[in-house]
Parts: C-alpha cells; structure tokens; sequence
C-alpha cells in the first residue's frame, strides 16, 4: 500500500505505523518517570506537576496507538478498536493545552519572584489564563471525542471538527497574549539592572525555555488548525471520500512531525530546565535588584480544605484566596547593606 493511500473501515484512514508508537511509548515514559522523580526531588509538584500528568497520559495515549496499530480495523461486532482509538485520541490531544497551562502557572511563579517587573498581577495570572484553559480543554475534549469517531455521522464529525478549531482559535490568542506578557517582563527585567548572579541567570534561562516551549506549542496548534480547516468528515466505507480527506489526515507522517516529535521535544525541554531547580520553593522568596534573595511574610489561609480542593481543580478560578495590597516596591530598595546591619524586609504576599 503506497503512502498516502487510504484502507477502507481503517480507523486512522491509513495502516498505522507499528513501530513508531513504541519509540514514543518509551520515550514519553522516560521523560514522566523523570519528570516525576524532579517534582519529588525538588519538592514542585505544584508548580510543574502538570508535566508529570502530561508524561504519563501521553505514555497511555501511544500505548494505546500501538494496540491500534494491529486492531485498526472498524467492526460492528466488536467496539474495542474503535474504543482504543477513541481513548488514544483523546489522551494524546488533551495535553498539549495542559503544558500551555503549565507554562502560565510559571510565568505566573517567575512574576512573583521578581513582582516589581511583572507586568500582569501575578496572583491572576494562573486564575486567568487558567479559565481560558478550562473553556480551552472543555472545547478540545468534546471536540476530539466527537471528530475521533469515524463510525459518527458526517454531521457529528463537522461539529466536533468545529469545536476543536474553537479550542485552537483561543489557544492561539492566549499564546500571542502569553508571548506579550512574556516579552514586556523579560524587557523590564532587563532595564532594572538587577546584579547579575545566578539568581538572575535563572530567571533568564527560565525565560528562554517558556519562549521555546511556546514556539513548539504554537506550531503544533497551527498544525492542528490547518489540519481540521480542510476536509476532514471520514466516510469509513467510501474509498473516494477517503482520497479526497485532508493530505494531513491521510499521511501518518504529520502527525508524528508535529504532534508526537514537537510535544516530546517540550517535555524534555522542561526535563533539562526544570523550573523547581531554578525557582525557591517558598512562594515568599523575593528577587531584590541588589541581586539577593528576600524572604517575605506569608499570610494564614482560613479557607476550608473543600475550597481549597475546588481552587486546586478549578486551576485557581474559584475560591480563590484573599490577597492584601502587595509592597513590591521597596524591593527595588532593598540592598545587601541592609542586610548586614540586620535589618529585615517584610514583604506581603
């Protein structure tokens, strides 16, 4: 069968590569198991735990692709091809949002480490760009469930096809927004002449790897758009329906260019550059432009462990915690003299 060339009742429209799914099965599966080891290590799962979860749904995810790839065939009789199929779809192409998630919660974290730079409230950066997320991947999930199932009605196809290329629109808005942000701290970071030391080269690199991430996470979803832009209503049992699909459709090869290879490349990234080595653990740790570390005054959180838990589950939506007015100014004061003559910055957070 030549490349390109579509099999009818195939669920993937093509003979699916069998040995491809393996590679990334065990490449994915390295990357979670050290991604899980570093948020151990550095104590940050909250911070990037999300890439831990990620790492192992895509692991599943090409796991499941490689039971595809020798049961690809669509029955009547029988539903766990189309049931493997659908769940590979679905656990592949949720994450990508989700690391989109994970790299606002650290801009989100570098914003309030160096809060007199950040352009955008660091306590809102998570809750906002989190919301978005939340649409993003309701939209993402309904649309892939409904388009993955070729055995669907034209009709149900087109509107899951419309629903992902929703998700995608606003995905690609709040990256540009997220490029922006991004961008004016990484400018008024630079104007502050803050000390040089390791601290700053941190925050440096930290800045560069949420750039490169975000370059990765834009292609792919460019990919996806132009992807479910064309035709993409797959008639199982009708050959020349199936010639005239989207050439991205009816070649394997896309999808492990610009899905499989990109969102790989990105886990690694962040394996190399792991935010929890970079970052202080405590929230209340400070960058002073004097190029030291300050220490602030955390406040109580009275709010009952069930808000807690739905501001978790929410990405900080609801529930939200009470912040006082923030002081960040004086750390752009604050110098290692004071420090010496034992004076101590409290800073609220």
């Amino acid at each position: 069968m030549s490349a390109g060339e579509p099999i009818l009742y195939s669920l993937y429209v093509y003979a699916p590569n069998k040995g491809a799914p393996i590679f990334f099965t065990i490449a994915y599966a390295i990357s979670a198991a050290f991604h899980i080891w570093q948020c151990v290590r550095f104590k940050a799962f909250k911070l990037v735990g999300l890439h831990s979860l990620c790492g192992v749904m895509f692991t599943v995810g090409y796991a499941l692709r490689e039971y595809g790839s020798y049961n690809y065939m669509y029955s009547v009789t029988t539903m766990a091809p189309l049931l493997v199929y659908i769940l590979s779809q679905v656990f592949i192409y949720v994450c990508p949002p989700l690391l989109e998630l994970a790299n606002y919660h650290v801009l989100g974290r570098i914003f309030y480490y160096v809060p007199y730079c950040a352009p955008f409230p660091a306590s809102k950066v998570l809750t906002t760009f989190g919301g978005l997320m939340v649409l993003v991947e309701t939209l993402n999930a309904l649309g892939v469930s409904l388009s993955a199932n070729p055995s669907s009605s034209p009709t149900t196809q087109s509107l899951g096809s419309s629903l992902t290329i929703a998700a995608l629109v606003i995905q690609l808005v709040v990256i540009i927004i997220f490029i922006c942000l991004a961008g004016l701290f990484h400018r008024r970071f630079s104007k502050a002449k803050i000390l040089g030391n390791i601290h700053t080269k941190a925050v440096y690199t930290l800045l560069i790897t949420l750039y490169m991430s975000m370059i990765l996470i834009l292609v792919r979803c460019i990919y996806r758009l132009v992807e479910h832009t064309g035709n993409t209503n797959v008639d199982l049992d009708n050959i020349e329906s199936l010639r005239n699909l989207s050439p991205i459709l009816r070649y394997e090869v896309f999808f492990y260019i610009f899905e499989a290879s990109l969102m790989l490349i990105n886990s690694v990234l962040w394996n190399v550059w792991n935010p929890g080595r970079l970052l202080p653990k405590d929230y209340h740790i400070y960058l002073a432009q004097d190029g030291t570390e300050v220490e602030g005054e955390e406040q109580s959180d009275n709010r009952p462990l069930l808000a807690k838990t739905a501001n978790v589950l929410t990405f900080g939506v609801l529930f939200r915690k009470k912040r006082q007015v923030q002081g960040f100014e004086e750390l752009a004061e604050y110098s290692a003299v004071n420090r010496q003559d034992n004076s101590q910055l409290r800073v609220p957070s």
